[in-house]
């Protein structure tokens, strides 16, 4: 059956809220950089997310994930949705902007499709997706390519780590197909990977970071980890799936367009970051190839 296209002004809202919410994140992580280590960081997102959705599963009656099979699939599902991708990014955030590296995260589609293509037999690639495709990736060779190269090593390898994080998501969007057959619900399906990337997360926490060691940060940073926790991964699950329900997955796809705006808005306004010229222009690339892989426009015009 066809999902429906219309979204009423409540739809609408939260999307826009949950654009503001993933976009935050960035800027969450952007306070929190430099004032605790990478892993900490993540490890205090996904447990503190993990504790707040069990807390929404238990008011709500609902059941917690059950049987060996389930929390193998969700240690795989955390590892590539949470640990891996969360990460690479807060490394990346040492080097580059938070504008730069939502950007860079709004290729994630581009390789969710060639994942798909590959992994699965009814999300095949055809003309159309493909020249999306090329003018995404395009975007992405104009950020880095030439000039970009000018900025170090660092800067070459904090953009590689944010497109690395983007190849996680993709694999995460293939595997996640996984809990519906599985029977398990989606918010417990959220509490699940989250608890299991805690999980994963805590080893690398006490062998590298040593938390022990560390000064207690300061209030910045600490207000920083519980929005990050709360608002932009806890909330914005919740918000996902409500509006998953309500708006349907098409409608839902177009919060990739928004996140890079909230990002960047939030950077600009309240960091005091500034993006090139070629950083532009790629995220336009980007955009267009999101678009066009997306057909809205075309369905738009098409003639009826």
């Amino acid at each position: 059956m066809p999902q429906n296209l219309k979204m009423s002004g409540a739809d609408w809202s939260l999307l826009a809220a949950l654009s503001l919410l993933w976009g935050g994140s960035f800027f969450f992580v952007q306070l929190a950089v430099g004032h605790l280590p990478a892993f900490t960081i993540v490890f205090l997102r996904v447990s503190l997310a993990a504790l707040a959705l069990g807390l929404v599963l238990i008011v709500r009656g609902l059941g917690f994930p059950k049987g060996w099979p389930v929390w193998r699939a969700l240690l795989v599902m955390g590892c590539l949705n949470n640990a891996l991708p969360f990460s690479f990014f807060v490394l990346a955030q040492g080097e580059i902007g938070s504008a730069l590296a939502a950007i860079l995260n709004a290729t994630t589609p581009l390789f969710t499709l060639l994942v798909a293509h590959v992994a699965t037999s009814d999300e095949r690639l055809n003309g159309t997706k493909l020249l999306g495709l090329i003018l995404g990736f395009g975007g992405v060779v104009v950020m880095m390519g030439g000039a970009a190269l000018l900025g170090g090593s660092a800067t070459v390898l904090a953009q590689a780590a944010c497109l690395g994080a983007a190849v996680c998501y993709a694999f995460a969007s293939v595997w996640g197909r996984k809990f519906k057959a599985m029977g398990v619900p989606p918010l417990a399906t959220a509490f699940g990977m989250l608890a299991s990337s805690s999980v994963i997360m805590l080893p690398m926490v006490l062998v590298v970071d040593r938390p022990w060691q560390l000064a207690l940060p300061g209030m910045v940073p600490m207000v920083a980890i519980l929005g990050l926790a709360l608002l932009s991964t806890a909330l914005a699950y919740l918000l996902y799936f409500r509006l998953l329900a309500s708006a349907g997955a098409v409608n839902l796809a177009l919060v990739t367009f928004l996140i890079p705006v909230s990002a960047i808005a939030l950077a600009v306004l309240v960091l005091g970051e500034s993006l090139a010229l070629r950083h532009l222009v790629g995220m336009a690339l980007i955009a267009l190839g999101l678009a066009v892989i997306d057909g809205r426009l075309a369905r738009k015009f098409r003639p009826t």
